[in-house]
Parts: structure tokens; C-alpha cells; sequence
């Protein structure tokens, strides 16, 4: 595939972080829209935190997201840890170009020489670069340091400008630490160069890395990629979202019934605004999307705003969409009856007035549970406000008057001899149909009630009637 070289580097450490997700979604639009390639990287260097599953998981969160291997666009996954060798290559061409150096000042040395510094009233320097000079060679527990050069590091970022850095305030860095294990500094950008990639697109709090990382692309002969730094997602108070704070994890909006679709098109819209509405298809958003647009000010992660995008998908799919997207909150351990009494006819029938009181598809079960339940558990407070008074009972047994002898069981007809019933009783229809609607579903609230006796049919919704007409006596 020719064209640009875009990535994403993600560490195996936890769930997939929707920060993440947004980054890759940029990043996959641009390498389809241009033609390029969109890699993924797993950055598995740290051994104590990594697992696994965790791997997996990042790889099926970009597939539900739709960013998948099958795609000519995709490649991948590679593992960082498969490229330690070409690390330490790198790490040891800088010290033989005077670009790096051994060093045998251990970290506690430094803090001793940093304290006494700060007892004598002076700053402390950090490591102050004590062994620049000295010519040392490799040994046990030496590190291989870079030698940050005078002068200042301009990095020209796509969405920042150009951000300057004055190295004076870069000390120089570790590059292989003393048991010769090269840092991530250093493996991103030989990972980096050696897969060609042409831009690197990331949040905003990886910009502090990029001048380090420009001057490794330089000393190492390399001309940089274009950078472009996102910004910060955060949360209701202008924080940072975090994962102690904040419900960041993509696999718990995915378990909680988000559709992908929904929250493709979210993340799209954060630090980036679609041209026209802001609900659109992926095609749509891909076409239009320029790095150069990208906002600089950070991205309000509004969760209700995500769930506004995800109910709007959910009205828009078919019914036989809808059932298949439900289908594992319907027949799940949580849906509130038995499995086996799941129907799917009478929920495709009934399913279009049962989308639009669905914010995710784990509400589906609690809007249609009466349908297969034997016998609905009756709300006692709406049972008690709705039959408190002689009309309700006397709508009650009208209701079961009329529908015995209805010739037509449809909504049409039903709603009409209720409509006579209420009349008779003095009530409108939206009181009239309270106490059927409680007889019925067990609540005072949900779909629309005649399309839902329709459904549920003559003999059943018989039954009930009756069994709360007997409940009154």
C-alpha cells in the first residue's frame, strides 16, 4: 500500500481507553482518505504490567470500532518486544556517531548530589550531564545516555504551530538502562523509523516526548514525521479524564449496549467538527476529515451528549437490526425472563415503538419484558395511584366487556372501544388507558399501549385483565 504511513502505539495495560479509540479513529481516517497505511503497534516492553488478554483486547476494540486486519488499509499487529535488537543497534550507532555515552552515575547518586546541592542553597540539576566528558566505555550497570545539544528544538506540529523547546532544559536522557534494556524513548522512534512511518498523530500529552524524540530522528539521520498532537479529552469539571475518575473504558460502553456506529461518530466530533450534521455516516466523516481542522482547545467528553448520538442510531436501524444488536440483552442472564419464552415475532412487531425508548440496547429487555413474562409483576405505587378511585375499576371491566367480544384485535379497534369506555366514564383517553395499561404491562409507563395488546393477542391479555380485576375484588 503506497501512500502515507500512519499508527498507533498502544501499551497493554488495561482496558482500551476512549482517548485511545479517538486517536486511532483519526488516524484511520486519514491513512483511508489518502490512500495510506494504518498500523498498529503494541508497545509490550513493560513486562510487569502487561498481559495478554489486554493485547487482544485493544485488537477487538479497533475491529467493533470497525478499524480492522481485514482491511487493505491495516497492518499489524506488531509487537514492539520483537524489535529489541534493532534498540540497542540504534542506542550503540549514537554513541559511536558522539551522539551518546555511558554513564555509571546510578539514580541514587544523583538524588544524593541533588540533595546536598539544595542543603548548600543552591538548584538542584538533575542529573547535570557528570559523566559527558568522561569517555567511559561499557560496564556493568552503565547506562547509554543521548547528548542533548546546544540550542533550541522546534517541532512544527499540524495542529499546534510551530512549539519550541529549549534543550538547556532537556538533560540528557537514558537510552539503554545498566542491564541493557533499551527505554521506550528510544524503541519508539527506531520502531517508528523502521516502519516508515510518515506522520504521528497522538494526544496533546505526549507532546513534552516529541523534542526528545525529533533529536533521536536527527542524531540517527533520519528526517522526523510530521507531527500532530489531539487534544486532551476531559470531563465535566475541564479535567483530564481518567481512569480513576471518569468511565473511559471502551469494552464498558460496548458491554453497556453503545452501538459502534454511535460511538465512531461521537469520537469523531471530539477536537474535530464534521461538515454539516453532526450525526453522519463513517463514509461521509472520512472524506471530510483534514488534520489541519483539528481544534487546539480540549475536547468536553460529555457522556449524555454519547448517549443522545446512541439512541439516534438505535432509532435509525431496522427492526430486524435492532433485534440482532439486542439479541444478547434479550436472551441474556440479566433480561428479566426466561429465554425460552423469548418470541421474535411479537418483538419485531412491536420493536419500532420500542427503539425510541432506548438511550442503549441494554434497555430493550426493560421496555418489553411483559411480552414473555407469565405473569408481569405489578408496580405497587402505580397500582395504587391508578386505582384509587371507582372510574378506574369501572374502565377496568369495560375494558374487559368490549375486548371479549372485539371483532378486530388490532390496535385501531382497541384503542377505539376505549376510547367509547372513557367516554362513558367521563375520562379522556390518557386516563382511560392507565388502568388497562397497569392490568397489561404491570407499570404506568412504556410502549404504545394498543400496539402492545395487539401484540401480546386476544387470550393472554384476557388473562391479565381479568387476573387484576380479581386482584380488585
Amino acid at each position: 500500500m503506497t501512500g502515507p504511513r500512519l499508527r498507533i502505539a498502544p501499551s497493554p495495560t488495561g482496558y482500551f481507553h476512549v482517548g485511545g479509540a479517538r486517536t486511532a479513529l483519526f488516524n484511520w481516517a486519514l491513512a483511508r482518505q489518502l490512500g495510506g497505511t494504518f498500523v498498529l503497534r503494541i508497545e509490550d516492553t513493560d513486562t510487569e504490567r502487561n498481559r495478554p488478554e489486554w493485547t487482544q483486547g485493544i485488537i477487538d476494540a479497533l475491529a467493533w470500532l470497525g478499524i480492522s486486519a481485514d482491511d487493505p488499509h491495516f497492518e499489524g499487529p506488531y509487537l514492539q518486544s520483537s524489535y529489541t535488537a534493532q534498540h540497542i543497534a540504534a542506542a550503540l550507532q549514537l554513541v559511536e556517531s558522539g551522539n551518546a555515552y555511558y554513564c555509571d552515575v546510578s539514580a541514587a547518586e544523583i538524588e544524593a548530589r541533588n540533595q546536598q546541592a539544595v542543603d548548600a542553597g543552591s538548584i538542584a540539576q538533575g542529573y547535570g550531564g557528570w559523566s559527558r566528558d568522561r569517555n567511559l566505555g561499557p560496564g556493568p550497570d552503565r547506562v547509554v545516555r543521548f547528548r542533548v545539544p546546544e540550542g533550541t528544538t522546534v517541532v512544527r506540529d499540524v495542529v499546534r504551530g510551530d512549539v519550541e523547546f529549549d534543550n538547556s532544559l532537556i538533560e540528557d536522557f537514558v537510552l539503554l538502562r545498566g542491564n541493557g534494556a533499551p527505554v521506550f524513548m528510544l524503541a519508539n522512534v527506531v520502531d517508528d523509523m523502521h516502519m516508515k512511518i510518515s506522520h504521528v498523530m497522538r494526544a496533546e500529552e505526549h507532546l513534552s516526548n516529541t523534542p526528545k524524540q525529533q533529536l533521536l530522528w536527527e542524531a540517527l539521520g533520519e528526517q522526523p514525521p510530521v507531527w500532530a498532537h489531539l487534544p486532551l479529552l476531559v470531563n465535566e469539571q475541564r479535567k483530564k479524564i481518567s481512569k480513576r475518575r471518569d468511565k473511559v473504558a471502551l469494552e464498558q460502553y460496548r458491554a453497556e449496549g453503545f452501538l459502534p456506529d454511535a460511538m465512531v461518530n461521537y469520537l469523531m466530533t471530539l477536537g474535530w467538527t464534521p461538515k454539516g450534521p453532526e450525526v453522519q455516516p463513517w463514509e461521509q466523516m472520512e472524506s471530510d476529515f483534514r488534520l489541519e481542522d483539528v481544534h487546539l482547545s480540549p475536547a468536553f467528553f460529555d457522556v449524555r451528549k454519547l448517549a443522545a448520538f446512541n439512541g439516534d442510531y438505535i432509532r435509525m436501524l431496522s427492526a430486524g437490526e435492532f433485534l440482532e444488536a439486542s439479541r444478547p440483552y434479550l436472551l441474556g442472564p440479566d433480561a428479566g425472563f426466561p429465554a425460552d419464552r423469548f418470541d421474535e415475532s411479537k418483538f419485531l412487531a412491536i420493536a419500532g415503538h420500542v427503539q425510541p425508548r432506548c438511550i442503549t440496547l441494554a434497555d430493550a429487555p426493560g421496555v418489553v419484558d411483559f411480552l414473555f413474562l407469565a405473569d408481569p409483576v405489578i408496580d405497587a405505587d402505580s397500582w395504587a395511584k391508578v386505582f384509587s378511585g371507582a372510574q378506574a375499576t369501572a374502565v377496568l371491566r369495560g375494558a374487559i366487556s368490549a375486548y371479549e367480544s372485539l371483532p378486530d384485535w388490532n390496535a385501531d379497534a382497541l384503542k377505539s372501544a376505549l376510547e367509547v369506555i372513557g367516554a362513558a366514564n367521563e375520562l379522556k383517553l390518557g386516563k382511560a388507558q392507565a388502568p388497562v395499561r397497569v392490568a397489561i404491562t404491570g407499570r404506568a409507563v412504556g410502549p404504545p399501549l394498543f400496539e402492545a395488546i395487539e401484540v401480546l393477542g386476544r387470550e393472554e391479555s384476557m388473562r391479565r385483565l381479568r387476573k387484576a380485576e380479581a386482584a380488585l375484588d
